[in-house]
């Protein structure tokens, strides 16, 4: 049976070299989830194809998608590029941890239907200069369940209650009331705000969001209560997301005071 070319909505989650004119593209389609694509000449000079192929790209290209086999790029039809995330250092490395992540989380040869536009939109608020890591943080808690962690945000989860201060318990797979804190002396001692963001988090439409603002000490505690969660419940640890911690220690770092000299 012959190849019939069909369109497709893809983001660019990595490319490589292969060979000495071609390439090995990994996109995110909505059609088959992660799906690596040959293309041939894209390293050629003068390639048409190559201004649709650089980091950070979307759009509809025109391929033969073989599920479980290596697909082939045809051509592209409709594409844009996150200009401004590129050069942007914070920016740059938390889309490329989530494109990492994002990677790992789904099977390759299954649609991810409405996954497909969440990510997308992510890269769209990074874009317009929004808080990376915020937006970051918001799709890593949405795809803990992808991991096969699902914490019960909504409710205790032993009586279910909203109305005490709430913490994180890793033992327990989900968020626990100050009533029962005792079941867990683990628990991850969270302030109030920073729970009450993750849960926030965990059902938020991001195409519905105009702004996004989170005070430093928040960010913080948002940042260390989900590196714990997928260091011990997930087990992941990628070398973008180690980039992104030692940029982390550095800018705080440039923001100590000065030593006093006396």
């Amino acid at each position: 049976m012959a190849r019939i070319n069909t369109d497709f909505e893809g983001l660019i989650l990595f490319r490589r070299d292969y060979r000495e004119h071609d390439l090995l593209v990994k996109f995110l389609t909505r059609k088959l989830g992660p799906t690596m694509f040959f293309v041939r000449g894209g390293r050629r000079k003068g390639s048409k194809i190559a201004a649709a192929l650089l980091p950070f790209s979307y759009g509809t290209y025109v391929g033969w998608l073989e599920a479980g086999e290596l697909s082939y790029l045809v051509a592209a039809k409709e594409t844009h590029q996150f200009k401004r995330i590129g050069p942007n250092l914070e920016a740059n490395a938390y889309a490329t941890y989530l494109l990492d992540l994002v990677g790992v989380a789904f099977e390759e040869g299954r649609a991810i239907g409405a996954w497909y536009d969440q990510v997308l939109t992510a890269l769209k608020l990074i874009e317009a200069g929004m808080d990376s890591q915020v937006i970051v943080n918001v799709l890593e808690v949405q795809l803990l369940g992808r991991f096969g962690v699902a914490p019960i945000w909504d409710g205790c989860v032993i009586c279910g209650r909203q109305d005490l201060p709430l913490d994180y318990s890793e033992a327990l797979g989900g968020v626990l009331c100050q009533q029962h804190w005792p079941k867990d002396p683990h628990r991850l001692h969270l302030n109030r705000k920073t729970v009450n963001y993750l849960r926030m988090f965990a059902h938020l439409n991001l195409q519905k969001v105009a702004n996004v603002k989170v005070d430093q000490a928040t960010r913080r505690g948002l940042r260390q209560a989900l590196d714990q969660i997928y260091t011990d419940q997930v087990g992941l640890r990628l070398k973008s997301k180690h980039f992104i911690d030692s940029l982390t220690t550095w800018q705080d770092q440039l923001s100590l005071p000065p030593r006093d000299s006396k």
